[in-house]
């Protein structure tokens, strides 16, 4: 994964690795490039939050019918400000905001569509618990000059770069092209994404499940049993397995991706308005799934993959399990032994 010393910056690997594929079109080195300065600068307004009077909610709603985070708006603002105006694309769509986003008039339009959360976590912001940036960027599919909506709602197995940004004790950018899955630590000192994790790999099988338990009464009964088997004593089977669950879904991820075991967010019957789980698709399902598979894992929804869902609404929601191949083929069983039955 690593050997502990600081390699090169994002540009030289993202370059590199189109010297060795000719056949991409040498612009995925700028779409990056302009991510990791936008998530530069959330990362310095995310350091100083607590001095600058950033903390705190806005007063307003998003179109989850979510309280919007003071920060939320920000990171909101910079990313669309700055991909925007990078050339790089022809329509845009964040979490936070109801429609696709056109590129701002006079401002040249690209080849592709990005998918952002932009503040992934942020109901965590105020007690300095990790949160993050989720990105996915695929190749438009219609023609002409302005993007649409179609241009965004594409399955994940066309997704030609995910990855996400993760704020805290340092600022970590973890990203994919379908070349491996490969890390970059921010270094202050120089202001550059420096290369910190090469070729990340998920253990085959893990021993953590990361899920928030307070649901467990709303739960499929296939999901509820497969907790209470991972709790189980079985000395053969490594299990009990520990339970560790932040509620930030960037920082839940980047635990499982390093260390393997299961991420899990499965549909409930807490609130009516969300019976297909809370992660929405476009935003974090997806661009997870990406890199989970590319990192030798897997995503689930629990009866299919999530790279082969086609998005049917722009905020769609669906279930969510991922990791370690050997765990969430142990859940989609469950969920097929007891839900499908």
């Amino acid at each position: 994964m690593t050997d502990g010393k600081i390699g090169i910056n994002l540009t030289r690997h993202v370059h590199q690795e189109q010297m060795e594929h000719p056949e991409a079109t040498g612009e995925l080195s700028g779409i990056l490039n302009q991510i990791a300065f936008a998530a530069k600068i959330v990362s310095r307004e995310v350091n100083k939050a607590g001095l600058v009077e950033i903390l705190g909610l806005t007063g307003d709603e998003n179109v989850q019918g979510e309280e919007v985070m003071k920060l939320d708006e920000f990171a909101n603002e910079v990313f669309l400000n700055i991909l925007g105006k990078s050339g790089h694309f022809c329509i845009m769509a964040t979490e936070e905001e109801a429609e696709v986003i056109p590129v701002p008039e006079g401002h040249k339009r690209g080849n592709y569509s990005i998918a952002l959360d932009p503040l992934d976590g942020s109901s965590n912001i105020d007690v300095n618990v990790n949160i993050g940036t989720i990105f996915s960027v695929h190749r438009r599919v219609t023609e002409g000059t302005e993007g649409c909506e179609q241009d965004l709602m594409q399955p994940g197995r066309r997704i030609i770069a995910a990855g996400y940004v993760v704020y805290g004790s340092s600022t970590m950018l973890v990203m994919s092209t379908g070349n491996g899955v490969h890390g970059f630590t921010l270094d202050p000192s120089v202001g550059e994404f420096l290369q910190s994790h090469t070729d990340i790999r998920i253990p085959e099988k893990g021993k953590i499940y990361s899920i928030n338990e307070g649901n467990y009464p709303y739960w499929t009964t296939g999901v509820r049993k497969y907790i209470d088997f991972l709790k189980e004593k079985d000395k053969e089977s490594g299990r009990p397995y520990s339970g560790r669950y932040i509620g930030s879904m960037v920082a839940d991820m980047h635990r499982t991706l390093l260390k393997g075991g299961i991420f899990m967010y499965p549909a409930d019957k807490k609130d009516p308005k969300k019976p297909s789980g809370k992660l929405r698709l476009l935003y974090e399902c997806a661009p997870f799934a990406f890199l989970c598979e590319h990192a030798g894992g897997a995503a689930s929804t629990g009866t299919m993959p999530v790279l082969d869902v086609v998005p049917e609404d722009l905020h769609q929601r669906v279930p969510f399990f991922a990791g370690s191949k050997y765990d969430v083929g142990q859940v989609e069983e469950f969920v097929r032994k007891y839900d499908e039955g």
